[in-house]
């Protein structure tokens, strides 16, 4: 019997649900399913320059473990691009690092609801009107 998989710790969520390839119709693009883990490995090591060794830590995996959803992440991306397919950032096997949520609205992350500002496309504010993205 396998182990079970660990949770694989996210510092920060992405500011976007996806990407969509330009120059496609949208409707008959096909989708590729990017986990939360995968978005985070490619943050960690492509965009912030961290060894694969300090990204690993980070997420509370081992080092060989952040080399796999890396490598994993890369392919979907390179995928998508090659093949003209929408992506999108869902799932995983993940928790979150602080409380987050997601405005209704304007789609403006917030850590913590304490930290929630009213902006110029929220026109009232209401805790309703908040995504938890830590459940």
């Amino acid at each position: 019997m396998a182990r079970p998989e660990k949770c694989r710790k996210i510092c920060h969520p992405p500011k976007m649900k996806g990407f969509k390839p330009f120059g496609m119709q949208s409707c008959k693009a096909e989708s590729i399913i990017l986990s939360f883990e995968e978005y985070e490995s490619i943050r960690l090591v492509s965009y912030e320059m961290l060894s694969q060794e300090q990204a690993a830590e980070q997420m509370n995996v081992s080092r060989p473990t952040l080399t796999r959803i890396y490598n994993k992440a890369i392919k979907s991306v390179s995928k998508a691009l090659i093949e003209g397919k929408s992506i999108k950032i869902e799932g995983g096997n993940y928790e979150l690092d602080n409380e987050w949520y997601r405005c209704r609205k304007c789609h403006k992350l917030i850590e913590g609801l304490e930290n929630h500002v009213k902006c110029g496309d929220c026109s009232d504010y209401n805790k309703e009107e908040l995504i938890n993205l830590n459940s």
